[in-house]
């Protein structure tokens, strides 16, 4: 179903090395950035440059001596890539200016291929790294924070991509930004063992954007963990959701979604671990869901998913739904309100399971019934309708539940 997607970085042969420094023939960035030829390396000692925006109109390598700071001072946008085949590594790149319209940041590439952002730190800016029809660039190993806001409104995304193709992604550290990563009409491209931690809105973000694999991440703290909106085909595979909380919050948000796979994921202390709405045709295969306030929230309008070899353990309500029909497929799942036999020993419930209890039901119609949560009332409702179903949808049930936990 997915692709593997490999970067092929064309071999360049430099030509040249030019320094900067106090004590270097070039005392400026931008004085070696002008007298510089194509392939050529640019060597930047340490020390503050404030130099306002640094344009790269051409194939260059800037690497970074003992981590030199460039420093926005709050108004400019630091680095603008307007060529291909640009390597940067081992900068400080702080105090990005704000620009609401022109969405201005730390660094911004313009049409650019091939080009590399490694090893780098950001710190303070309204946007950290912005790629504008960028095709096979690689991001990796960098650290992007930022405290200069508090609200969404007052800072943009660590890594924003946008009509871009073939991106890497990789081993970034992605803190106090609106989104940690945001993919507008992006493809084929590749999220892979990132951090993204106490974001404003959502840890990773997908709006239009198809064929895209996200790998072994961590979304943690963040207001929301991932949103996948508006889009087909995308796998989701070995990361963690957790500590998602709020109020209307997730950790995993499918909006508008189909022929996509989520596997090998944890999801754990979310409010709603995941939320589903006109999402249609996924494969939930071997997840964890612990420790949720609700497993998997189920619009009327999504089907045809199918939810096989989950753990379901300690969540206040495993699956809800606002509908009265369901037309998703639930089998061999491990649930810990199953209170179901074993006779023949085969690791299968001899008798169904309904993971819809009457009270989620009800609060999903209701939400002020909440106030009775954990009351006897309570447990009457859930055993009454056990025995005799009246209201939860006859056809969400796990037929096959197993008796001990899938191993993920």
């Amino acid at each position: 179903m997915f692709r593997i997607l490999f970067l092929f970085f064309p071999v360049i042969f430099f030509s040249n090395v030019l320094k900067v420094g106090k004590n270097e023939t070039y005392k400026t960035i931008k004085s070696a950035v002008a007298s510089s030829k194509s392939g050529d390396s640019i060597l930047v000692e340490s020390g503050v440059y404030k130099e306002g925006n640094i344009s790269i109109t051409k194939p260059l390598v800037l690497i970074g001596i003992g981590r030199p700071v460039l420093d926005g001072e709050f108004k400019y946008e630091i680095l603008s890539f307007r060529s291909n085949h640009i390597i940067l590594k081992g900068f400080k790149i702080i105090n990005s200016g704000e620009d609401e319209v022109e969405n201005i940041g730390a660094i911004r590439l313009y049409d650019s291929h091939f080009s590399t952002i490694e090893n780098n730190i950001f710190e303070n800016n309204y946007f950290g790294i912005y790629v504008q029809r960028g095709y096979r660039c690689l991001i990796q190993n960098n650290r992007i924070t930022t405290s200069r806001s508090k609200s969404q409104e007052g800072v943009g995304d660590g890594i924003h991509a946008w009509v871009s193709q073939e991106l890497w992604i990789k081993n970034n550290y992605i803190s106090g930004h609106k989104d940690g990563i945001y993919l507008e009409k992006v493809v084929q491209s590749y999220i892979y063992n990132n951090d993204s931690v106490k974001n404003l809105r959502y840890g990773l973000h997908f709006m239009f954007s198809n064929d895209n694999v996200y790998v072994s991440n961590i979304f943690d703290n963040n207001n929301a963990g991932v949103a996948v909106m508006y889009s087909n085909n995308v796998g989701m595979v070995g990361n963690k959701f957790i500590n998602n909380w709020g109020d209307g919050s997730y950790g995993l948000l499918l909006k508008d979604i189909s022929f996509s796979k989520i596997k090998h994921n944890v999801f754990e202390s979310n409010t709603v671990a995941i939320f589903l709405d006109g999402a249609t045709k996924i494969d939930f295969y071997q997840n964890d869901f612990q420790n949720n306030g609700w497993g998997m929230k189920i619009n009327a309008n999504c089907m045809e998913n199918r939810v096989k070899r989950n753990n379901f353990i300690n969540n206040t309500f495993d699956v809800s739904t606002n509908g009265t029909m369901v037309m998703n497929d639930f089998k061999n799942n491990y649930w810990d309100k199953y209170e179901g036999y074993d006779l023949n020993k085969d690791g299968i419930g001899d008798i169904a399971f309904h993971p819809l209890s009457l009270y989620s039901y009800l609060v999903e119609k209701n939400p002020s019934v909440m106030l009775l949560f954990k009351t006897f009332i309570v447990d009457l409702l859930d055993k009454t309708e056990k025995v005799i179903p009246s209201l939860t949808p006859e056809t969400f049930v796990d037929e096959q539940p197993l008796m001990k936990k899938v191993k993920i």
